[in-house]
């Protein structure tokens, strides 16, 4: 059995997180001046398939290959919307949707279909190797909750900043894999 190296990261900040509203499909990256990541030589390089995972990798130097797996929450009708307007339009639909994993009052997916998700992937992951996945914040959330095996009502007490990084690493179990920086 040969070891899993993975780190999750979450795409560059967006005007939408800005501006404390739901991404929509075609949301892209703001500008901003980001570093290439010195990555092991043999690294592979995976992504969400939206443009704003897309243009991450990008800035960060890397060519990646899209992960189906790796796309973003699917927030259904309110794709675009401020929180602002869902607490005064739809208060106790945003309520239900943050206090219960399983509701889902947009159409998308829950919390838990996510995690669901998440944790299905993670669980078929057995390439060994290094590996970079650009992804989402709720993503990054979904993979620490499954390897930490925390139940769903932690989800949105998890804050995942723009490019903030989960290392992750596998050899017969995944663990979080805390590092140095520097």
């Amino acid at each position: 059995m040969k070891a899993i190296s993975l780190t999750l990261i979450s795409h560059a900040a967006t005007e939408a997180q800005r501006l404390g509203r739901f991404h929509a499909e075609a949301d892209g990256v703001l500008a901003a001046a980001i570093e290439p990541l010195a990555l092991a030589k043999d690294t592979s390089v995976l992504r969400g398939p939206e443009l704003r995972a897309t243009q991450t990798a990008s800035l960060l130097g890397s060519q990646a290959t899209v992960e189906p797996a790796l796309r973003d929450c699917d927030v259904g009708r309110w794709e675009g919307l401020s929180l602002k307007v869902l607490q005064r339009e739809e208060p106790d639909l945003l309520q239900a949707w943050l206090s219960d994993p399983e509701s889902a009052p947009h159409g998308g997916e829950s919390v838990a279909d996510v995690c669901r998700r998440v944790a299905g992937w993670l669980d078929g992951f057995n390439e060994p190797g290094h590996w970079l996945a650009v992804t989402h914040p709720m993503i990054v959330r979904a993979a620490m909750m499954h390897v930490l095996q925390s139940p769903l009502a932690a989800f949105h007490r998890i804050d995942v900043q723009p490019l903030a990084q989960l290392h992750l690493s596998h050899y017969g179990m995944w663990r979080v894999k805390l590092t140095a920086s520097g």
